[in-house]
């Protein structure tokens, strides 16, 4: 009779625990509390309830929205719109499916205060120059004070409180009818010569367990063996635990094994949720044989977040990742990955040829014709430096094995130099949309300068008195284009680090938040509407790696608190990179 109140009770909290999940995605997205989208509706697709690709409704389709200029302003916006009490974090070149539908908007500009996304400024609906490769995403904060839906979070908590009540009932077993077998190898030989194993059994319910098919807990299967490593052994049952009650401490040294348990078992939120920390110990390894162990570990696991993680990682560093001892063991897919990025920093793109040449002759005769073919084809050969390119057949180490490679792309290079780009697109062979013709992120002179706080001072006179103040800056002067015929056509730039309102007032302007980065032209670049500048700022955590980059939005780009940092800076001490990156569009 004890053994049947149990089961009931344990059918009823599950029911009320499933209703509890629905209830919480109900209030939350819109788009199901009004089954039919209204004019000007915002959704996140492609995430979870709180992130996703940010989409908006416009004469009966969703469309997207262009990065360009998307800040924490427009992103505070949409979550608004969508009952969030903010946004946490701008989410930029992260993949949440294919989009089909239009870009609506682009160039938008908000205040931050605005009600609803479409009332902010941008130049007319489904006028852009964007792919859909810069859709923007968006991180909403599921917790504040002024949350709009306050009433209806308390019902939150009954939910949690029912997870800890199943929690209550996995951890008494009463009821349980189904086990699980966890056996480890220790490493060591019983008397007959068969490895000797450790192990444990957990009793469990087949009605929680049953919600992922991949634990076999079926009709007529009353337990399951587990084999697993000895120090993931300990991890097991805090696994099981969050099956029944969706919570669990995780730590750095839990991490890894709770996300191969949570794979195995295709607990899909466990698994991106965890592969998320990995980011947070990325920076710790500078000979980067972590990081490139733990993207072949996310190829196998098929955590695209974690590979995502794990791969910009390794572009922002890969300067640093050709000088460690991990360069050469680099997989053939890593690398042909890396090279179709556009977040790539590199000093320039003759750079980039050379280390693949290199990675090419070191690997010798294991890397197919085939195989170097396609790496080289992966050399954004228009963005070589003209003046290079006259001498690459004697500076290559492979033009003589790839000779007709070579010959094509670098006339093809050429073109791109002396020809303007709309005498270029008639041609079929140059699509406006292929990645060969826009830069990466170019670190050598003239693309980019270098500011470090506390180095560099200016001279002030306020009310009579004379002194310093403390605003790094620099100038730097690039041409109008990468290619060859706007050589001579020159814009100049002041790069600037702003720390405290005073230097802020001191340049008649207004900081919202500190410290500020600027990066402004005076030339007038209205004879070159062709061309559009995505100007970075990459900032490099003490001197060692980059942890984090932003696009400029208004000419200022903000290092504080709202903006999260994609992998962790000790004590915030970071160097400012400031890259001007031209393209034609």
């Amino acid at each position: 009779m004890l053994a049947q109140r149990n089961l009931f009770t344990l059918w009823l909290l599950l029911l009320l625990h499933v209703s509890g999940s629905v209830m919480r995605f109900n209030l939350f997205k819109q788009s199901e509390r009004n089954p039919v989208p209204q004019e000007g509706d915002v959704r996140l697709f492609g995430g979870s309830v709180f992130e996703g690709r940010v989409e908006i409704y416009h004469e009966g389709y969703w469309g997207t929205v262009c990065d360009d200029g998307w800040g924490m302003a427009e992103a505070q916006v949409v979550c608004r719109q969508l009952h969030f009490p903010g946004a946490k974090s701008v989410v930029i070149g992260k993949n949440y499916g294919k989009a089909s539908g239009p870009i609506w908007l682009d160039d938008l500009t908000c205040k931050g205060t605005e009600n609803h996304l479409f009332t902010c400024a941008f130049t007319s609906w489904g006028t852009t120059d964007c792919s859909h490769k810069e859709d923007v995403g968006v991180i909403c904060a599921t917790t504040g004070t002024n949350m709009t839906i306050s009433d209806s979070t308390h019902s939150l908590d009954h939910s949690i409180s029912l997870s800890d009540e199943l929690g209550q009932i996995f951890d008494s077993g009463n009821g349980c009818d189904f086990l699980i077998l966890i056996q480890s190898a220790t490493g060591n030989r019983e008397e007959d010569g068969t490895p000797e194993m450790v192990g444990t059994t957990i009793c469990t319910h087949k009605i929680i367990l049953s919600q992922f098919p991949l634990f076999n807990a079926s009709e007529g299967i009353t337990s399951i063996t587990v084999p697993i490593s000895q120090s993931c052994q300990p991890h097991f049952t805090s696994f099981i635990r969050y099956i029944y009650t969706r919570k669990v401490d995780v730590t750095f040294s839990s991490a890894q094994c709770l996300h191969w348990m949570a794979y195995t078992f295709g607990v899909k939120q466990l698994m991106e949720d965890t592969g998320r920390l990995f980011s947070k110990i990325l920076p710790e390894d500078p000979l980067f044989n972590t990081q490139v162990s733990l993207y072949e570990y996310a190829e196998e696991t098929g955590d695209l977040v974690l590979q995502e993680n794990c791969i910009q990682y390794l572009a922002w560093n890969y300067e640093n990742l050709t000088m460690s001892p991990a360069w050469t063991h680099l997989s053939v897919n890593l690398l042909g990955s890396l090279l179709t990025r556009s977040d790539l920093v590199v000093p320039d793109e003759y750079f980039l040829l050379q280390t693949v040449e290199s990675w090419i002759t070191e690997k010798g005769n294991t890397t197919s014709l085939e195989t170097q073919l396609d790496l080289l084809n992966r050399i954004r050969f228009p963005m070589i430096p003209a003046e290079t390119l006259y001498d690459l057949e004697y500076n290559s180490s492979l033009y003589s094995t790839h000779k007709n490679m070579y010959r094509e792309k670098i006339l093809e290079a050429f073109q791109f130099n002396v020809l303007l780009f709309s005498n270029l697109i008639s041609n079929p062979k140059f699509n406006r949309e292929d990645d060969h013709f826009q830069p990466r992120f170019y670190t050598t002179k003239p693309w980019s300068t270098v500011i470090i706080p506390n180095q560099t001072s200016s001279h002030f006179q306020y009310g009579g008195h004379r002194g310093y103040y403390q605003t790094p800056t620099k100038s730097l002067s690039t041409p109008v284009h990468n290619s060859l015929i706007f050589n001579r056509n020159k814009v100049n730039w002041e790069a600037s680090v702003f720390k405290n309102q005073y230097e802020c007032s001191n340049r008649g302007m207004r900081c919202d938040s500190l410290p500020m980065a600027r990066l402004i032209t005076y030339n007038h670049l209205t004879d070159q509407s062709n061309i559009t500048f995505r100007n970075r700022l990459l900032l490099m955590c003490q001197g060692k790696y980059i942890c984090h980059v932003q696009d400029f939005k208004a000419n200022v780009a903000y290092v504080n608190g709202t903006q999260v940092l994609t992998y962790p800076c000790p004590d915030d001490q970071y160097t400012y990179r400031f890259v001007v990156r031209p393209e034609y569009v």
